[in-house]
């Protein structure tokens, strides 16, 4: 069996990647010898074993499929000219067998005996110098076709497969330097046939910036001077084409003696005449009007931006500067081509391009290329803008954010002297200029709430569909879209290359290796609008052109999960600089993205950056360590507020920071079990009353058990959380039991921490024997009183108070209970502690409903009721607590039943348990909360059957059913 695979298409710092399928590409296994060895099978990266068994695999590779004898191939292995081991041929033959063990059963059948010797049968396409000079080739045959941005395309895939000398693990024997003589050779013709397709597209100014570097690294390469000089000529800097006519003639003379061939004099004598063969044919006279005829326009479809369209639509026709700015890939260029396409200007429109533009200097020849502009004489800016006064039409600058301040200037003296011409532009960041109507371009929606298929999706599904015709989705199929497109952000770009892995990769192969986008994702194909060959390109080309300052705050960054706030930048900074200032560039770079409208501002990092930063940093570690240290600290702070009038603050604080949460806890449970165990047995209230039940266990059983030896205040502070997450159990013997742990644990010292925890276990245990054992509960109160006094923490009183008050109910001693809530209510509003305030008002609310006796009439128990419940959910609104929230609601139902309003109570009931259940609550859920507020208060009229499905309210609706006035009873 032939090991096959498709080499890569990326370039030689990106990591080893299947990057790029084709028709006809290979699957199993790649071999890479254009630089060190390296294989890669089923997406992995082979283990050669070691130096000589790599320079073994190579010698077999740089034979084609030919045996090598035993001598030979030691010769190769251990250097001919030194003395081979005794022993080198059984030690071949070991390494011959690790070698097939790890390349796995094809290469068992690859790598054969063959005579006194070894040969490995690969299939034509499986090395990557197979792939190169096949590339090579087709890139001619489209040059040949007049087809030159295919040609430019296929002949930079080739060159991208490049890492270093060609079998570099061999020594300098004669037939290996002929093979790397024969490589070099074709790879230096593949650059100056690449560049010279680069000017037959019409591209004079970005070929000249590569030109100039290739005949400085090939001084006496005489075919790249001619592209070199016909490139000036076209780009309209004659005087700069004869500056490099005798550049060249004065380097062959004085270096080595001879005079320029005949192909430099007759272009030369071509230049000082003039010549109009010399320019491209669309730029025949001194402004000629190319439009759009050189661009290209994309084959594939356009999903998901008809808003968007619609809006740059509007935006050009009422502005002459729109600028349309976004991350990178995230389709400016496709928009505003796009647009182009409806127009019909009577002059233009116009399409620059400035990827490629390097230097300022050369921006104004980029653009006076696009609009037909070629002799630019001394002052190529007042060409131009003589060249544009009376003409009508739209000008595309794209790709203008490394060009940011010429950009502008250009731009700013083409529109006070170019009336008729009004600019849309491409960036990641703003020009700047007064006028200036500024079009952010988002990422394609990667869920819709109505549930139809987003955007993303159908743009990812639409892809593959195209390259696999006959393919129909599968539910579980379209599941693992949605997870591509959300890993994703919904960019196109990185969209339409997961769909282009759909050739040799199932959708949920790529879901699971997400995380390696750049491995995972391959090249730009053909005939793409985007300026980079791979994702990771498109990413760098952004961040490349931030300062040190920026960087280093943007490399701190990306171990953010879910966005971060001013102040966490300001934490895990490494510089002085301002923070706001270094946010503020990474904004309007897009490479950060700026939700103002909460508060604070929070800021958020596209994955795929977020990717790019981490697979960049050169001390992860620290970087994770340092956002987990400002995790710990975060909670430290917010926990400290649960009993504060803060409490709502912290509440909400830390639920927006959940996802950053669980990114340090879990590298502390791998680094730092003692602090992660801290942090999530510190997280008691939050986990209870954000409804997260589920989760907390799981991570604090986590903790538990990695950190055995944690401190004994730690390990309490857990398991007692545990206790508060998990069923009471009936058996009040079993309640106390579970508390054994956490009294020993705040036992262990005497000091104010240890005192705190016992008084909030105190605290718990009464809560939990409230509904099992009422005389104990009131008895474990009172400690809880004298706990909080002790401590002098009201808020623990209060909490004691609240215990006490609810079991005297429960033991029917209504005057003492109530009158013990109320003064729980004072104290807890007195010190802040609104959480007590309001379970106390629950409780009491509760036993109104159930109290037949006091008042008789049911109207004004229903009123009386209502009006603790809903000063306690709003206390519990305050303090956002949802669980307790709930409770409210659901204890209110059966008081508008008292007051008529049956088909509101059972609503407003349905609508809680819904939202229970959303939250992962049990079926037994409300029958927990305080005192048995549940299902023995009834919502409908005796002697009537309930309705079987009652409407479910949203959260705002049962809001307002709780606040409504009621009706008169009929």
């Amino acid at each position: 069996m032939d090991v096959r695979t498709e080499p890569p298409s990326n370039g030689p710092s990106a990591p080893l990647a299947l990057d790029r399928p084709h028709d006809h590409a290979p699957v199993g296994g790649v071999f890479r010898v254009l630089g060190s060895t390296e294989v890669e099978a089923g997406g992995r990266r082979v283990n050669l074993g070691g130096p000589l068994a790599r320079r073994l695999l190579t010698a077999l590779i740089a034979a084609r499929g030919a045996a090598v004898s035993d001598h030979r191939l030691a010769e190769l292995v251990w250097g001919q000219d030194r003395p081979l081991p005794l022993q080198a041929t059984a030690a071949l033959r070991a390494y011959t067998s690790r070698l097939r063990r790890a390349l796995g059963e094809p290469g068992r059948t690859a790598l054969r005996r063959q005579g006194s010797g070894y040969a490995l049968r690969l299939a034509p396409d499986a090395t990557d110098v197979a792939w190169f000079t096949r590339q090579v080739e087709l890139g001619r045959e489209l040059a040949a076709a007049d087809r030159a941005v295919e040609a430019v395309q296929t002949l930079t895939e080739a060159l991208a497969l490049w890492r270093g000398e060609p079998y570099a693990d061999l020594g300098d024997s004669a037939e290996i330097e002929a093979a790397r003589y024969e490589l070099t050779g074709l790879r230096d013709s593949a650059v100056e046939e690449r560049l010279a397709a680069r000017l037959a597209t019409g591209d004079n100014p970005g070929a000249v910036i590569e030109l100039e570097a290739a005949v400085r690294q090939s001084p006496y390469r005489e075919s790249l001077w001619e592209l070199l000089i016909l490139g000036l000529y076209r780009a309209g800097r004659q005087g700069e084409a004869l500056s490099a006519l005798r550049r060249v003639r004065t380097q062959l003379a004085e270096e080595l003696g001879i005079d320029p061939g005949p192909g430099l004099r007759e272009l030369e004598r071509k230049v000082l005449d003039q010549d109009a063969t010399l320019l491209v044919p669309v730029t025949g006279s001194t402004v000629a009007d190319p439009g759009l005829a050189g661009l290209g326009w994309p084959l594939s479809s356009f999903f998901g931006r008809g808003r968007d369209l619609e809006s740059v639509a509007e935006a050009v026709r009422q502005h002459r500067l729109v600028t349309l700015v976004g991350p990178a890939g995230v389709g400016k260029t496709r928009l505003a081509i796009e647009h182009l396409a409806t127009r019909s200007d009577s002059d233009g429109p116009w399409l620059a391009r400035l990827a490629d533009v390097a230097q300022p200097g050369v921006l104004t020849h980029a653009v006076a290329a696009a609009v037909g502009a070629t002799d630019l004489g001394d002052d190529p800016q007042l060409t131009l803008v003589r060249a544009l006064t009376a003409r009508t039409g739209l000008l595309v600058l794209d790709n203008c954010e490394h060009l940011v301040a010429p950009v502008a200037d250009l731009t700013q003296r083409l529109l006070e002297h170019c009336r008729g011409v009004r600019i849309l532009a491409t960036s990641r960041e703003a020009l700047g200029l007064d006028g200036e109507i500024l079009l952010p371009v988002q990422p394609l929606p990667t869920h819709t709430d109505d549930g139809a298929e987003a955007p993303a999706v159908t743009l990812l599904l639409d892809r593959i569909r195209a390259k696999l015709p006959d393919w129909t989705p599968s539910a579980t199929e379209h599941t693992y879209a949605e997870q591509v497109c959300a890993a994703l952000d919904g960019l196109p770009l990185a969209i339409e290359l997961a769909a282009a892995r759909t050739r040799v990769m199932s959708l949920r192969e790529i879901a699971d290796r997400i995380d390696d986008r750049f491995s995972l994702l391959g090249a730009v194909p053909r005939g793409s609008l985007t300026p980079h060959a791979t994702l990771r390109a498109a990413i760098a080309w952004s961040i490349d052109q931030l300062d040190a300052a920026d960087r280093a705050l943007l490399g701190r960054l990306w171990p953010f999960e879910g966005g971060f706030t001013l102040e966490a930048a300001e934490a895990v900074r490494t510089t002085d600089s301002p923070t706001i200032d270094s946010l503020s560039t990474l904004v309007t770079r897009s490479v950060l993205i700026a939700d103002t409208t909460t508060v604070p501002s929070r800021y958020r990092m596209l994955r795929t950056v977020r990717a790019y930063c981490r697979d960049h940093d050169s001390d992860p570690a620290t970087t994770r360590k340092v956002h987990a240290d400002w995790v710990r600290d975060l909670v430290e702070r917010r926990v400290a507020e649960f009993t504060t009038a803060r409490a709502g603050d912290a509440m909400r604080n830390l639920t927006l920071e959940m996802p950053n949460l669980r990114a340090a806890v879990d590298h502390d449970l791998e680094h730092d079990p003692a602090a992660a165990l801290r942090t999530v047995g510190s997280l008691n209230w939050f986990w209870h009353r954000g409804g997260h039940g589920g989760e907390a266990l799981r991570l604090l059983e986590a903790a538990l058990w990695a950190a055995p030896d944690a401190a004994p205040l730690d390990r309490g502070h857990a398991r007692l959380a545990q206790i508060a997450l998990r069923p009471i159990p009936e058996d009040p013997a079993e309640v106390r039991r579970g508390y054994d742990d956490v009294f020993a644990a705040s036992s262990a010292c005497n000091d104010h921490p240890h005192r705190a925890l016992h008084g909030l276990a105190l605290f718990h245990l009464a809560t939990n024997l409230i509904r099992i054992q009422a005389a104990d509960a009131g008895d474990v109160g009172r400690q809880t009183i004298a706990a909080g006094q002790h401590l002098e923490q009201d808020w623990l009183i209060a909490g004691g108070e609240l215990t006490l008050g609810a079991a005297l109910l429960q033991q029917r001693r209504t005057a003492a209970g109530r009158q013990t809530l109320a003064t729980a209510i004072d104290r807890g509003t007195r010190c802040g502690y609104a959480w007590a305030a309001g379970c106390a008002r629950l409780f009491l609310g509760w036993d109104i409903l159930r109290d037949n006796a006091s008042v008789a009439d049911p109207e004004s128990r229903g009123q009386q009721a209502l009006i603790q419940l809903r000063q306690a959910f709003a206390a519990f609104q305050t303090d956002a607590d949802q669980i307790l929230a709930l409770a409210a609601l659901d204890t209110a139902a059966p008081a508008l039943g008292l007051l008529g309003n049956s088909s509101d109570a059972l609503a407003l009931r349905a609508g809680a348990h819904r939202h229970a259940e959303t939250l992962g609550m049990p079926p037994r859920f409300f029958q927990r909360i305080g005192a048995l507020i549940g299902d023995h208060l009834p919502v409908h009229p005796p002697n009537t059957a309930p309705p079987i499905d009652p409407p479910q309210p949203s959260w705002a609706a049962m809001i307002e059913l709780l606040n409504t006035p009621a009706r008169a009873v009929s």
